[in-house]
């Protein structure tokens, strides 16, 4: 993982720059990994937010 992307992204969705999307690309992770790394450092999620990327995540193993 690129902790300078990571980093960025971080800052970026925080100052809602970003959406969590475009946040996840550039960190390079899945959003359900990318909003456990947010919560991880007590930066706000919205709820549909983190419901849309978990329920994504879902979606992606049950193929």
């Amino acid at each position: 993982m690129a902790t300078k992307g990571l980093s960025s992204a971080l800052t970026l969705y925080g100052a809602r720059t970003l959406t969590l999307s475009q946040a996840a690309v550039q960190a390079g992770l899945s959003e359900a990994e990318f909003v456990d790394q947010l919560e991880r450092r007590g930066i706000d999620v919205a709820e549909s937010e983190r419901a849309a990327a978990l329920g994504n995540e879902r979606d992606a193993r049950a193929d």
